[in-house]
């Protein structure tokens, strides 16, 4: 008990140097305290950008694009003679001859739908995917370009003909059929967390029952207004009209379709039963994500899999400008701040000792051991050490509360993705069937949270640094001789 007063005495009685060993950990500690809280909200704006790239709770997903050659043999010239008659199929088959829609100047109206530079594959691909380690859940999507072609026969050339987007057969239209294609994402209703729409993404209206065999639909909130569709309304799809049951907000970066409707209906509208050309997929755990897009690739063949990781490098402007200064310079400044303060910690700790020779040398002459002595020196730093991190909290506090309160707003840029085939395409080829992405820029607030993670680990430092400085002061303390004190009497 004696020894606790004793120290405690001690600091009231050296109350100038206490406060200003305290007050060099704590700024040390505030320093750390800022630092991190400001990287921790940079990371957290970061996540709020990134968040809707990746879809509510997808982590990876599969596609499989084909890659258009720029050689002599055409942009399919590449492709293998079964993945081109997939791909003629697939956008709408042989040219159209206007001969065959009807007698010079009578209308006419063909749906048809195309999928473009994506082939589609079985569905049961999803299974595979889903049964593989790290996996935990997966959802199949197919998204194509729903084209209205409607108009007036011509009276000339009636043998002209032209190709549907994504052939390079015919021509192209005559000026009085016109062509309207909008994009239309089938989903599973079943897994309304994965997919080209989920739940999360709605702005009115519900999402789709999973046991409800209505054809219903889902609109982009952008085509909706540009239409004038409202909730309760009606579209039509290859002749079949699907009333719209809600809205959805595609996020910025994100690939968006003008209609979204349930997979099953797509896939038997446009005449691909069971077959698929997306797949959602949603690891265990973040750790398992480079695994498991590691294990598509190695078994499906020519697939292209994007990751969270992908969509990052999309983000760009102050907001990751400024996370790359804290990350580099605020590492660098965590580090020089604390062994600043443990520094002049240290250096006034020995200083006090080096005043205290008279005293210390006096109670080694009354008979305190020499680890007495030592636990003395060590037992005040340890307690200034506790100060300064009490301090440094408060003051790393006030200043997450000041950037907090002044919420900087970082821009967020996000590029526009490349489109899944490389090379020329005819026309508007590259376009149709892949949904459009909305690229742009958003403002991003900036905070600055502090965790109970963060002030333990502040004050755990502040401590660690009290017993460098008590350490240090503790070795000269141990070194005096009972000698030294008569040397200091006046």
């Amino acid at each position: 008990m004696f020894y606790v007063s004793y120290m405690l005495s001690e600091l009231r009685r050296r109350r100038g140097r206490t406060i200003l060993t305290a007050l060099g950990l704590a700024v040390g500690v505030a320093v750390v305290v800022t630092v991190s809280a400001l990287s921790k909200g940079l990371d957290d704006a970061q996540a709020q950008v990134l968040k809707p790239l990746t879809g509510v709770g997808t982590d990876l997903s599969v596609s499989r694009p084909l890659s258009l050659s720029n050689s002599g043999g055409g942009p399919f010239g590449n492709l293998s003679p079964q993945e081109r008659q997939r791909l003629r199929s697939e956008n709408g088959g042989p040219r159209v001859g206007l001969a065959n829609l009807g007698k010079p100047g009578s209308h006419f109206s063909r749906d048809t739908f195309a999928s473009a530079s994506q082939l589609t594959f079985a569905a049961t691909r999803v299974e595979r995917i889903r049964a593989l380690d790290g996996v935990k859940s997966a959802a199949g999507g197919l998204t194509l370009a729903a084209i209205h072609i409607e108009g007036t026969v011509p009276k000339q050339n009636q043998q002209q003909t032209f190709g549907p987007p994504g052939t390079t057969q015919g021509g192209g239209p005559p000026r009085s059929i016109g062509l309207q294609p909008i994009t239309v994402s089938g989903v599973d209703q079943t897994r309304p967390a994965l997919g080209a729409v989920t739940s999360g993404q709605l702005v009115r209206g519900r999402y789709f029952s999973p046991s409800n065999s209505k054809r219903e639909a889902i609109l982009d909130v952008s085509y909706a207004r540009r239409k004038g569709i409202k909730l309760g309304g009606s579209v039509t799809l290859g002749g079949k009209k699907f009333t719209v049951i809600g809205f959805a907000k595609t996020p910025l970066g994100g690939q968006a379709s003008d209609v979204y409707v349930k997979l099953l209906q797509l896939q038997k509208l446009s005449g691909r039963t069971g077959r698929v050309n997306t797949v959602y997929v949603r690891a265990t755990s973040s750790d398992q994500v480079a695994k498991v897009s590691a294990a598509i690739k190695s078994s499906f063949d020519g697939a292209s899999v994007t990751t969270a990781s992908d969509l990052a490098n999309r983000v760009s402007g102050s907001l990751v400008d400024a996370k790359n200064l804290t990350g580099k310079l605020g590492t660098a400044l965590e580090i020089v701040g604390l062994l600043a303060a443990f520094l002049i910690a240290s250096l006034l700790t020995l200083s006090s000792v080096t005043k205290r020779v008279r005293e210390l040398g006096t109670l080694k002459a009354l008979g305190w051991r020499q680890s007495l002595v030592v636990r003395q020196v060590t037992g005040e730093s340890l307690l200034q050490g506790l100060l300064g991190g009490i301090a440094g909290v408060a003051l790393g506090l006030g200043g997450a509360a000041l950037i907090g309160a002044l919420s900087p707003t970082l821009k967020a840029t996000v590029a526009q993705a490349a489109t899944q085939s490389t090379g020329p395409g005819p026309g508007a080829f590259s376009a149709f069937g892949q949904g459009s992405v909305q690229a742009g820029s958003t403002a991003v607030s900036l905070g600055a949270p502090v965790g109970v993670g963060l002030i333990l680990l502040a004050v755990a430092l502040a401590v660690a640094g009290g017993l460098v400085s008590g350490a240090v002061g503790g070795l000269r303390a141990a070194r005096l001789r009972p000698a030294e004190a008569l040397r200091h009497i006046d």
